[in-house]
C-alpha cells in the first residue's frame, strides 16, 4: 500500500506463520528463492494429482476389495508446521523415491486408523480389527499397498510426461506430529514444500484426508515436462494442418445484382440434378443379399455364478510376519482369588484332558490342534481348519 501499511491478509499471514496466496510462488520448498512455482504450475500440478490419484485409487481397490473414492485434489504451499496443526496423533508417513525419471522423492500422510483399516482389509478382515498400536505388521503391509499404488501412479505419469518412471520400495514410518526430527524422513520436510491434500473414502470404513508432500522442484520438473510435451502435440497438430491442402474458396456473389427468376431457376436445376444423382447412385448399388437372422440364445442365470473378478492379490503379502498363538485354555478367577496366587497354586482351565486346543492368528481362531513333543519342546500338531 502507498501508506505503509500492511493489509488484514499479510497480518493473517505473519501471525499464522504462512506464505500468502500472492506471493507462494516466490518461496521455494527449501526456502531459497531459486524454485519458484506461479499459479498457473500449481494447477498443473494439481491436474497431474488428480490424474496419477485416480490410478492409484484403483490398485488400492484390487487390495482391500473395497470401493475406493479420492476427491480433486487442493494443492498449496506449506510447511510442517502447518501439516501439525492438521494432525494431532502419530501418523503413518511413506516416502516414496523416485530412481529413474524424475529427481526427488514425495511423502505421503496416512492417519493412524485408516492404515490399521488397510491393512485388516488385506489380511482379509472386514476393516474392524483397529485395537492396539501400529505395529511392523501394519507397516509392512501399508508400504507393499503403497507400493502398488505408487507403481499404478508412476505408470500414469509415464504416459503424461513421455518418460519412463520408476520409482525405489517405500518406507513407511510411524512419526508423531509433535516431533522435529521429520528430516530423518526426508530433509524437503524441514522447509517449504507443495502440500496436495485429497479426501479419501474406502467403504463406509475410512472417511479421510490424505495428503502427498512435494518438494518444490520436483513439482517444477513434473510441469516443465507436462508442458514441454503440450507444446510438442499442439505443434505436430499444426504442422499436419499446414500440409493438408487448404479447401478452395467459394465465389462470392452479391445477392442484389442476381434477378429474382434466375434465382429461382437455379434453385430448381439444383433439385433435379440432386434427384438425378440420388437415381443414379440407387441404380449402382448392388442387390442387398439375404440375411439369416435369428434370435440371441442366452444360457440361464443359476445361483452358482460367479463374476469373472477374482482378485488375486494373495501373492503381495505372502511375507508378511504374523502372530502364531496356541491357547491352553481359560478360567474366570476374582480379584481375591488371584491376590491368593502362591508358588504351586493349581488353576483349573475351562478345557478338558485331551481335548483340541484352540490356534490363534493375530487373535483370530483359525484352527484346532492336539499338543506333541518336538525333541525338548513343545508342538502342536493341526487337526481340523476352521471356516
Amino acid at each position: 500500500m502507498s501508506d505503509g501499511s500492511l493489509s488484514q491478509e499479510e497480518i493473517d499471514a505473519l501471525l499464522n506463520g504462512t506464505t500468502s496466496s500472492s506471493d507462494a510462488s516466490k518461496t521455494s520448498a527449501n526456502g531459497d528463492d531459486d524454485v519458484a512455482l506461479t499459479d498457473k504450475e500449481i494447477d498443473t500440478i494439481g491436474e497431474v494429482a488428480n490424474i496419477c490419484m485416480g490410478a492409484a485409487a484403483t490398485a488400492l481397490f484390487s487390495l482391500v476389495n473395497k470401493k475406493v473414492e479420492i476427491s480433486t485434489p487442493v494443492v498449496t504451499y506449506s510447511n510442517w508446521d502447518e501439516i501439525t496443526r492438521q494432525y494431532e496423533k502419530p501418523c503413518v508417513l511413506i516416502r516414496i523415491g523416485y530412481t529413474k525419471g524424475l529427481n526427488g522423492s514425495n511423502v505421503l500422510v496416512l492417519k493412524e486408523n485408516d492404515v490399521k483399516v488397510i491393512t485388516d482389509l488385506m489380511m482379509g478382515g472386514d476393516g474392524t480389527n483397529t485395537d492396539g498400536e501400529v505395529s511392523e505388521l501394519h507397516l509392512s503391509a501399508i508400504s507393499e499397498a503403497m507400493n502398488q499404488m505408487m507403481g499404478s501412479q508412476a505408470t500414469s505419469l509415464s504416459s503424461m510426461l513421455n518418460r519412463m518412471i520408476d520409482i525405489s520400495p517405500p518406507v513407511s514410518t510411524l512419526v508423531d506430529m509433535n516431533s522435529t526430527d521429520v528430516e530423518n524422513v526426508d530433509p524437503f520436510l524441514s522447509g517449504h514444500f507443495i502440500e496436495v491434500k485429497f479426501n479419501l473414502k474406502i467403504g463406509d470404513l475410512v472417511d479421510s484426508k490424505m495428503i502427498q508432500l512435494y518438494p518444490a522442484s520436483l513439482a517444477k520438473e513434473m510441469v516443465e515436462c507436462v508442458t514441454n510435451n503440450m507444446e510438442s502435440d499442439s505443434s505436430s497438430t499444426v504442422e499436419d494442418s499446414a500440409s493438408a491442402p487448404a479447401p478452395a474458396p467459394a465465389p462470392q456473389q452479391s445477392v442484389g445484382q442476381v434477378p429474382e427468376s434466375q434465382m429461382q431457376m437455379g434453385s430448381l436445376e439444383t433439385q433435379a440434378a440432386h434427384e438425378r444423382q440420388q437415381t443414379l447412385t440407387e441404380q449402382q448399388m448392388p442387390p442387398q443379399q439375404q440375411v439369416n437372422v435369428q434370435p440371441a440364445q442366452f444360457s440361464p442365470f443359476t445361483g452358482n455364478y460367479l463374476s469373472p473378478y477374482q482378485p488375486e492379490n494373495i501373492d503381495l503379502i505372502k511375507d508378511v510376519p504374523l502372530e502364531v498363538t496356541v491357547e491352553l485354555g481359560r478360567t474366570h478367577k476374582s480379584i481375591q482369588d488371584i491376590l491368593d496366587f502362591a508358588p504351586g497354586t493349581i488353576i483349573e482351565l475351562n478345557k478338558i484332558a485331551g481335548e483340541p486346543i484352540d490356534v490363534l492368528v493375530n487373535g483370530k481362531y483359525v484352527a484346532k490342534g492336539e499338543v506333541v513333543v518336538i525333541e525338548e519342546s513343545f508342538g502342536i500338531r493341526i487337526t481340523e481348519i476352521l471356516k
